[in-house]
Protein backbone atom coordinates (compact mmCIF):
# COMPACT_ATOMS: atom_id res chain seq x y z
CA UNK A 1 0.00 0.00 0.00
CA UNK A 2 1.02 3.60 -0.43
CA UNK A 3 -0.38 5.23 2.70
CA UNK A 4 1.68 7.06 5.28
CA UNK A 5 3.47 4.49 7.40
CA UNK A 6 3.99 6.19 10.75
CA UNK A 7 2.57 8.93 12.92
CA UNK A 8 5.19 11.23 11.39
CA UNK A 9 6.10 11.79 7.77
CA UNK A 10 8.53 9.04 6.79
CA UNK A 11 11.04 9.55 4.01
CA UNK A 12 9.93 7.29 1.18
CA UNK A 13 12.80 5.55 -0.61
CA UNK A 14 11.49 4.47 -4.00
CA UNK A 15 14.20 3.78 -6.57
CA UNK A 16 12.59 1.01 -8.60
CA UNK A 17 12.96 0.68 -12.35
CA UNK A 18 9.33 1.64 -13.05
CA UNK A 19 9.05 4.32 -10.35
CA UNK A 20 8.88 7.34 -12.68
CA UNK A 21 6.25 5.87 -15.00
CA UNK A 22 4.25 4.44 -12.10
CA UNK A 23 4.06 7.77 -10.24
CA UNK A 24 2.71 9.55 -13.31
CA UNK A 25 0.19 6.77 -13.95
CA UNK A 26 -1.04 6.73 -10.35
CA UNK A 27 -1.44 10.50 -10.27
CA UNK A 28 -3.37 10.37 -13.55
CA UNK A 29 -5.66 7.72 -12.08
CA UNK A 30 -6.09 9.59 -8.78
CA UNK A 31 -7.23 12.72 -10.63
CA UNK A 32 -9.95 10.69 -12.34
CA UNK A 33 -11.35 8.71 -9.42
CA UNK A 34 -15.05 9.39 -8.69
CA UNK A 35 -15.76 11.36 -5.52
CA UNK A 36 -17.42 8.37 -3.85
CA UNK A 37 -14.24 6.30 -4.18
CA UNK A 38 -11.90 6.61 -1.19
CA UNK A 39 -8.64 5.05 -0.01
CA UNK A 40 -10.33 2.37 2.11
CA UNK A 41 -12.31 1.20 -0.93
CA UNK A 42 -9.11 0.95 -2.95
CA UNK A 43 -7.43 -0.96 -0.14
CA UNK A 44 -10.31 -3.45 -0.27
CA UNK A 45 -9.89 -3.72 -4.05
CA UNK A 46 -6.23 -4.57 -3.45
CA UNK A 47 -7.35 -7.36 -1.12
CA UNK A 48 -9.80 -8.66 -3.74
CA UNK A 49 -6.88 -8.75 -6.16
CA UNK A 50 -4.89 -10.94 -3.75
CA UNK A 51 -7.85 -13.35 -3.44
CA UNK A 52 -8.13 -13.50 -7.25
CA UNK A 53 -4.39 -14.26 -7.48
CA UNK A 54 -4.72 -17.15 -5.04
CA UNK A 55 -7.83 -18.47 -6.79
CA UNK A 56 -6.13 -18.35 -10.19
CA UNK A 57 -3.11 -20.31 -9.00
CA UNK A 58 -5.20 -22.91 -7.14
CA UNK A 59 -7.55 -23.40 -10.11
CA UNK A 60 -4.56 -23.88 -12.40
CA UNK A 61 -4.50 -27.43 -10.99
CA UNK A 62 -7.50 -28.04 -13.27
CA UNK A 63 -6.54 -25.88 -16.25
CA UNK A 64 -3.33 -23.97 -16.87
CA UNK A 65 -5.27 -21.10 -18.45
CA UNK A 66 -6.47 -20.08 -14.99
CA UNK A 67 -3.02 -18.47 -14.72
CA UNK A 68 -4.54 -15.63 -16.74
CA UNK A 69 -6.94 -15.13 -13.81
CA UNK A 70 -3.95 -14.94 -11.46
CA UNK A 71 -2.37 -12.33 -13.75
CA UNK A 72 -5.60 -10.32 -13.70
CA UNK A 73 -5.44 -10.50 -9.91
CA UNK A 74 -1.96 -8.95 -9.94
CA UNK A 75 -3.33 -6.01 -11.95
CA UNK A 76 -6.30 -5.58 -9.60
CA UNK A 77 -4.01 -5.80 -6.58
CA UNK A 78 -1.64 -3.19 -8.04
CA UNK A 79 -4.54 -0.86 -8.78
CA UNK A 80 -5.94 -0.92 -5.26
CA UNK A 81 -2.73 -1.38 -3.30
CA UNK A 82 -0.76 1.34 -5.09
CA UNK A 83 -3.51 3.88 -5.70
CA UNK A 84 -5.02 4.08 -2.20
CA UNK A 85 -2.22 6.21 -0.74
CA UNK A 86 -1.79 8.28 -3.89
CA UNK A 87 -5.48 9.18 -3.75
CA UNK A 88 -5.21 10.13 -0.05
CA UNK A 89 -2.24 12.39 -0.74
CA UNK A 90 -3.87 13.91 -3.83
CA UNK A 91 -6.99 14.78 -1.84
CA UNK A 92 -4.92 15.75 1.23
CA UNK A 93 -6.78 13.17 3.32
CA UNK A 94 -3.80 11.32 4.83
CA UNK A 95 -4.43 9.44 8.08
CA UNK A 96 -0.93 8.53 9.32
CA UNK A 97 -1.90 6.42 12.36
CA UNK A 98 -4.85 4.61 10.78
CA UNK A 99 -3.00 4.28 7.47
CA UNK A 100 0.05 2.75 9.15
CA UNK A 101 -2.06 0.11 10.89
CA UNK A 102 -4.25 -0.75 7.91
CA UNK A 103 -1.31 -0.66 5.52
CA UNK A 104 0.81 -3.31 7.21
CA UNK A 105 -2.14 -5.43 8.30
CA UNK A 106 -3.50 -5.73 4.77
CA UNK A 107 -0.03 -6.19 3.27
CA UNK A 108 0.53 -9.24 5.49
CA UNK A 109 -2.91 -10.66 4.62
CA UNK A 110 -2.46 -10.05 0.89
CA UNK A 111 1.03 -11.55 0.82
CA UNK A 112 -0.22 -14.64 2.64
CA UNK A 113 -2.97 -15.18 0.09
CA UNK A 114 -0.52 -14.75 -2.80
CA UNK A 115 2.20 -17.08 -1.54
CA UNK A 116 -0.26 -19.72 -0.35
CA UNK A 117 -1.98 -19.63 -3.73
CA UNK A 118 1.31 -20.20 -5.56
CA UNK A 119 2.18 -23.02 -3.16
CA UNK A 120 -1.17 -24.72 -3.80
CA UNK A 121 -0.64 -24.55 -7.57
CA UNK A 122 1.05 -27.39 -9.50
CA UNK A 123 4.05 -25.19 -10.28
CA UNK A 124 5.75 -24.60 -6.92
CA UNK A 125 6.27 -26.71 -3.81
CA UNK A 126 4.08 -25.64 -0.92
CA UNK A 127 6.95 -25.79 1.57
CA UNK A 128 9.08 -23.53 -0.64
CA UNK A 129 6.28 -20.97 -0.97
CA UNK A 130 5.90 -20.96 2.83
CA UNK A 131 9.60 -20.27 3.33
CA UNK A 132 9.42 -17.47 0.74
CA UNK A 133 6.47 -15.98 2.62
CA UNK A 134 8.35 -16.05 5.93
CA UNK A 135 11.41 -14.32 4.47
CA UNK A 136 9.23 -11.74 2.70
CA UNK A 137 7.37 -10.99 5.94
CA UNK A 138 10.71 -10.66 7.76
CA UNK A 139 11.78 -8.02 5.23
CA UNK A 140 8.42 -6.29 5.62
CA UNK A 141 8.86 -6.26 9.41
CA UNK A 142 12.29 -4.68 9.00
CA UNK A 143 10.80 -1.97 6.78
CA UNK A 144 8.15 -1.26 9.42
CA UNK A 145 10.72 -0.98 12.21
CA UNK A 146 12.86 1.43 10.17
CA UNK A 147 9.80 3.52 9.37
CA UNK A 148 9.21 3.89 13.12
CA UNK A 149 12.81 4.20 14.34
CA UNK A 150 14.56 5.87 11.43
CA UNK A 151 11.68 7.68 9.74
CA UNK A 152 12.65 5.91 6.52
CA UNK A 153 10.26 3.80 4.48
CA UNK A 154 12.13 1.71 1.90
CA UNK A 155 9.92 0.40 -0.89
CA UNK A 156 12.60 -1.11 -3.12
CA UNK A 157 15.62 -3.37 -2.97
CA UNK A 158 18.10 -3.75 -5.86
CA UNK A 159 15.91 -1.46 -8.02
CA UNK A 160 12.96 -3.83 -7.60
CA UNK A 161 9.75 -3.09 -5.75
CA UNK A 162 6.27 -4.60 -5.48
CA UNK A 163 5.27 -3.38 -8.96
CA UNK A 164 8.28 -4.98 -10.61
CA UNK A 165 7.63 -8.27 -8.79
CA UNK A 166 4.01 -8.23 -9.95
CA UNK A 167 5.15 -7.71 -13.54
CA UNK A 168 7.68 -10.55 -13.25
CA UNK A 169 4.91 -12.85 -11.99
CA UNK A 170 2.63 -11.89 -14.89
CA UNK A 171 5.41 -12.63 -17.39
CA UNK A 172 6.16 -15.96 -15.66
CA UNK A 173 2.47 -16.90 -15.85
CA UNK A 174 2.40 -16.21 -19.58
CA UNK A 175 5.54 -18.30 -20.13
CA UNK A 176 4.02 -21.21 -18.19
CA UNK A 177 0.82 -21.04 -20.25
CA UNK A 178 2.59 -21.14 -23.62
CA UNK A 179 5.62 -23.30 -22.80
CA UNK A 180 4.24 -26.77 -22.08
CA UNK A 181 7.71 -28.43 -21.93
CA UNK A 182 8.65 -25.97 -19.17
CA UNK A 183 5.52 -26.90 -17.18
CA UNK A 184 6.18 -30.62 -17.37
CA UNK A 185 9.97 -30.50 -16.86
CA UNK A 186 11.20 -31.69 -13.48
CA UNK A 187 14.58 -32.20 -11.82
CA UNK A 188 14.87 -35.14 -9.44
CA UNK A 189 17.46 -34.92 -6.69
CA UNK A 190 18.28 -37.40 -3.92
CA UNK A 191 17.00 -36.11 -0.58
CA UNK A 192 17.94 -38.25 2.43
CA UNK A 193 16.05 -41.51 1.89
CA UNK A 194 13.70 -40.10 -0.76
CA UNK A 195 13.74 -38.08 -3.97
CA UNK A 196 13.17 -34.32 -4.18
CA UNK A 197 11.34 -33.24 -7.33
CA UNK A 198 11.83 -29.65 -8.44
CA UNK A 199 9.98 -27.96 -11.28
CA UNK A 200 11.02 -24.84 -13.19
CA UNK A 201 9.16 -22.47 -10.88
CA UNK A 202 10.72 -24.18 -7.88
CA UNK A 203 14.20 -23.38 -9.18
CA UNK A 204 13.18 -19.76 -9.81
CA UNK A 205 11.72 -19.66 -6.29
CA UNK A 206 14.97 -20.96 -4.82
CA UNK A 207 16.96 -18.25 -6.63
CA UNK A 208 14.53 -15.60 -5.35
CA UNK A 209 14.75 -17.08 -1.85
CA UNK A 210 18.55 -16.90 -1.85
CA UNK A 211 18.39 -13.31 -3.12
CA UNK A 212 15.90 -12.31 -0.41
CA UNK A 213 18.00 -13.95 2.31
CA UNK A 214 21.11 -12.13 1.07
CA UNK A 215 19.23 -8.80 0.95
CA UNK A 216 17.87 -9.40 4.45
CA UNK A 217 21.30 -10.22 5.93
CA UNK A 218 22.92 -7.17 4.31
CA UNK A 219 20.04 -4.92 5.36
CA UNK A 220 19.98 -5.92 9.02
CA UNK A 221 23.78 -5.64 9.15
CA UNK A 222 23.64 -2.07 7.83
CA UNK A 223 20.73 -1.15 10.09
CA UNK A 224 22.35 -2.66 13.18
CA UNK A 225 25.55 -0.64 12.58
CA UNK A 226 23.49 2.54 12.09
CA UNK A 227 21.52 2.05 15.31
CA UNK A 228 24.69 1.14 17.22
CA UNK A 229 26.20 4.50 16.22
CA UNK A 230 23.22 6.58 17.28
CA UNK A 231 22.64 4.51 20.43
CA UNK A 232 26.15 3.58 21.65
CA UNK A 233 27.03 1.60 24.75
CA UNK A 234 27.45 3.66 27.90
CA UNK A 235 30.91 3.54 29.41
CA UNK A 236 31.14 2.41 33.01
CA UNK A 237 31.56 5.39 35.28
Amino acid sequence: MEKQTSTKQSVRIQTSVLNGVEKKTLLWLAERQPKWADSDMLTFIGFIGAVVIAAGYILSNYNVHFLWLASLGFIINWYGDSLDGTLARYRKQQRPIYGFYLDHTMDAINETFMFMGVGLSPFMRFDLSCVLLVIYLMLTLNVSMNAHLKGEFRLTYAKLGPTEFRLICIIANAVLVFAKPLRTWALELPWFSSTLELHALDLIGIVILLALVLIYIITIGQDARYYARIDPKHKDE
